[in-house]
Parts: C-alpha cells; structure tokens; sequence
C-alpha cells in the first residue's frame, strides 16, 4: 500500500533514528501546529450513556453559515471519503491530480473508471459526461487556491456530480463552493476539521451538501460514529473564537518563512505559491530520498512526494511549523550545501 502513504510516519522514523518521538522535527505532516484553546476536563465527559450530537451539528453549521439539515458527520475526513464513493455508487471518477491519494485510493476499491486530469499542465481538459468529479481547493501537494467558476459551471453542464475538498480552505482567503450548493443539487463539499484544529486524534468529517442529499446519506450511515472525546472536544475547539484569525495569521507568516529558505536554498529548483500550510518544492541535483538522509542527523522529517500523480522523485512537501522548527530547516539546508 505503499502508493497511498501519506506524510507523519513519525513513529517509524523516530525508531530509526533511536529518539523519542518529540524530538522529531515532523515537517511531513500538515496538521496545524497551533492549537485552539480548549477548557475541557476529558475526565468529567459520561461516557456511560449513547452520545448526542445534536450540539456538535450546530456548531459546525454555525462555523460554516450553513444549516444542520445540510452535513452529515464521518468519523474523519478519509471515511467521509469511502463512505460517499460507496452510497453514489457511480461508474467513472475523475480527479484533479495530484490529490489526496485517498480519492484514487476509494477510486480503485470501488470499482469506479478512473481518468486523472493533471491539473499543472492542462486544467481545462474534457470532462466525460455523468463523471464522478473530485477538486482539492486549495490543492495537496501543493497548496494552490483555485478560483473554480468556470470549472464549476462546465461541470455542471456535463451533468456531473461534484465533490469539492476545502479541507485547506480555513488557512486562507479563498471562497468557499458552499454558495454552489442552491444552484446545483449534484454538488458535495468536504470539510475535514483535522487538519486546520490541530486534531489527527479526533476523528471528524464533515460532508456538506443539500438537505435532499444529505437525508439520503444519512439513511446508509450508522447512529453512532463519534465518540463523546470527539464530540466534545470539537465542541471546545469552536468555542475558541480568536482560534481561526490567530491561527490564519500565524501560519501566513510562517509559511513566507518558508518559502523564503526554500527558494533560497541552492538545493531546490523552484517552489510552489501556496495557500495551505505547506509548501511544494522541486529539488536539482539530489532527490527526496537523499535529502531525507542528510536531514536525519537534524531529526528532520520531509514528506516525499514521489507518490503522487504527476510528480517524481524531486519533488518534496514542506510543512509549516513553528519558527524554531524553521530556523532548524534554514539550518541543515545551509549545511547540507
């Protein structure tokens, strides 16, 4: 299953290298380094009792200006994934790649016909009419924010159905599908909380669509898929009402950091203009495996982006930490020179 490996492999790498866990600089993963606010004592939470999320609803709707009636609830963003691929039950998958390898991953499992649209070389190719259509905005690997209106609007004109990934869209200022959703009845947007509230270990994900489809999905779903340590955490972590400016701010300008050392860096060919908190990289001279190797001795981890669709050996994610994190990448980069 090595070509759906994602970046945090954290344990393993701190094994390798005989350290705890904490002293690993994980800049493979893209969960937010900061973290909300949270007054909770886990160990007043009763779980004695079948949880409610009738509280939990409204908080993310509320979050999202939306309605209750218009989400589902998954526990996580990957299973809000396969559960949408297996209720559509469609026959052709078109995907915007390279992409959140669980799409081509779910893609495969179930049977659909897959065709991958590079997006960096010809954004604008046909789409087969009916297809299954999968659009990360902002983008992974890479971070990019598309402004997707006209893309939108053929889409809608190929009768497809649509599922838009905004799980970045809280880093930026990017507008949300959401305003879609009263004009086109085929269209799901997917908000994974993780990765923006900092919560891997918390595993919600939200499906947004129209109140018609939502019903329908949830007919297919269990009652019970969150525990009451997820639901109440998020709960907490919505509370924090100066989470998402802070947050936003800090991350912006970290990730300019960044992208300053990388483009600096005489090992990296080109980056690309992010609007997540990661940064894509092309590297000359040395692959993704090799830096890897000179980066160990700094307990840094890098995520190598060689299994994504459309990209090779040179490429690299970089994620954005905290600044102490970046002052050690600007660092070993500068020694590995």
């Amino acid at each position: 299953m090595k070509i759906y490996e994602h970046g945090g492999q954290i344990e393993n790498f701190a094994a390798e290298l005989n350290c705890g866990v904490k002293d690993i600089i994980d800049l493979s993963s893209n969960i937010n380094f900061i973290k909300p606010e949270i007054d909770l004592d886990f160990n007043n939470i009763d779980i004695s009792a079948y949880p409610i999320y009738d509280k939990l609803y409204e908080k993310i709707a509320t979050n999202y200006k939306i309605s209750s009636n218009q989400i589902e609830l998954f526990n996580g963003g990957s299973s809000a994934i396969f559960s949408l691929f297996r209720h559509l039950n469609l026959k052709h998958c078109t995907i915007y790649s390279p992409a959140y390898l669980e799409y081509k991953k779910a893609c495969v499992n179930f049977g659909y016909q897959l065709r991958t649209i590079n997006r960096f070389e010809n954004i604008n190719l046909p789409v087969k009419e009916k297809s299954f259509v999968i659009f990360v905005n902002p983008s992974t690997p890479d971070g990019t924010y598309y402004d997707i209106d006209t893309l939108m609007n053929y889409w809608i004109e190929q009768n497809c159905t649509i599922l838009i990934d905004e799980s970045f869209l809280d880093f930026c200022d990017g507008k949300s599908a959401i305003e879609y959703l009263k004009k086109y009845d085929k269209l799901y947007i997917l908000k994974s909380m993780t990765k923006f509230y900092s919560s891997a270990g918390i595993r919600v994900g939200t499906v947004v669509s129209n109140e018609k489809n939502i019903d329908s999905l949830k007919r297919f779903e269990p009652m019970w898929k969150l525990s009451q340590f997820d639901s109440n955490y998020l709960q907490a972590a919505l509370n924090d009402v100066n989470f998402k400016r802070i947050s936003k701010a800090i991350n912006i300008k970290n990730r300019i950091e960044v992208e300053n050392i990388l483009e600096n860096s005489l090992l990296v060919e080109s980056i690309y203009q992010s609007s997540a908190n990661y940064v894509l990289a092309k590297l000359k001279n040395i692959n993704a495996k090799q830096l890897q190797e000179k980066l160990k001795p700094y307990k840094i981890l890098i995520r190598d982006c060689s299994n994504f669709d459309y990209l090779d050996e040179y490429y690299i994610r970089v994620a954005v930490k905290s600044r102490n994190s970046i002052q050690i990448l600007k660092k070993a980069l500068a020694e590995i020179c």
